[in-house]
């Protein structure tokens, strides 16, 4: 097993969400949601830095009162990896780093599962690797729905392909339960980048499919750019709307008890 080279995790909290403005900033059970995820992801011991990566002052300054390391970035970012790579700039992080983006909207997020997500940086070809993002199973009812994003796999253990269409498709139906048949791998929006990969990203053009599918993920598989894939037994709990935080605050309680 190697060492991890210094690794970075970044939480990009844009305050104009088109479904939920000011979500970053919502209350949940007393804290907000920015600051909840940072104190989750702050529970995993491999990083030198966990930091808040705004466009709002509303949102630096929350983060200032709970003592939350919080950076400024530009308002104008096409996504949230963009605004990660700005805050990463900021901070300094070496061409080896490893980045990690922490989405902003899972406050129940399991530390565990960033552990996870740098392992492949750490095994015996970890200075090979460029980019790693983690998937857990799922069952086929689940994967015939668009709002899920399924990933499969190469023998390696490194994304093939990423869809909201049902793939991989099985054309005998009969066989749909056969072990020799390929499951789908429900996929999680964690991402860990080297800074040079993180980079390159951002300088690429969108690609065909990436304009297709709408996942940017996709621009690194179109240019060559393996993405190794963690399969892990955690989910994820996020918060796209309003009606969501009921939910969350529910699995927060369960926590505690």
């Amino acid at each position: 097993m190697k060492s991890l080279p210094p690794c970075y995790a970044i939480i990009p909290a844009r305050y104009d969400s088109s479904r939920f403005p000011g979500k970053p900033l919502v209350d949940i059970l007393g804290v907000p949601m920015c600051v909840r995820v940072h104190q989750r992801a702050a529970k995993c011991p491999l990083f030198s830095k966990v930091v808040l990566a705004t466009d709002d002052q509303r949102i630096l300054d929350a983060a200032k009162a709970w003592g939350v390391p919080a950076v400024m970035t530009a308002r104008d970012h096409a996504s949230g990896t963009d605004r990660v790579l700005e805050a990463a700039r900021l901070l300094g992080a070496e061409a080896d780093a490893v980045v990690v983006n922490v989405q902003g909207d899972e406050p129940a997020l399991d530390p565990a599962m960033l552990e996870e997500l740098l392992a492949p940086f750490a095994d015996a070809d970890g200075a090979q690797v460029r980019a790693a993002t983690l998937a857990t199973p799922m069952t086929r009812a689940e994967a015939a729905s668009p709002d899920r994003v399924k990933v499969v796999l190469d023998a390696l253990g490194r994304a093939l392909y990423f869809s909201r269409a049902g793939i991989p498709f099985c054309r005998d139906a009969d066989a749909e339960t056969d072990a020799d048949v390929a499951g789908p791998l429900l996929h999680l929006g964690l991402y860990a980048f080297r800074m040079a990969t993180l980079e390159r990203f951002a300088a690429l053009p969108v690609g065909r499919l990436e304009r297709t599918e709408k996942l940017e993920q996709l621009r690194l598989l179109e240019n060559s750019i393996a993405i190794h894939v963690v399969i892990t037994s955690h989910k994820c709990h996020g918060v796209d709307r309003p009606e969501d935080i009921a939910h969350i605050e529910n699995i927060l309680r369960e926590q505690a008890i």
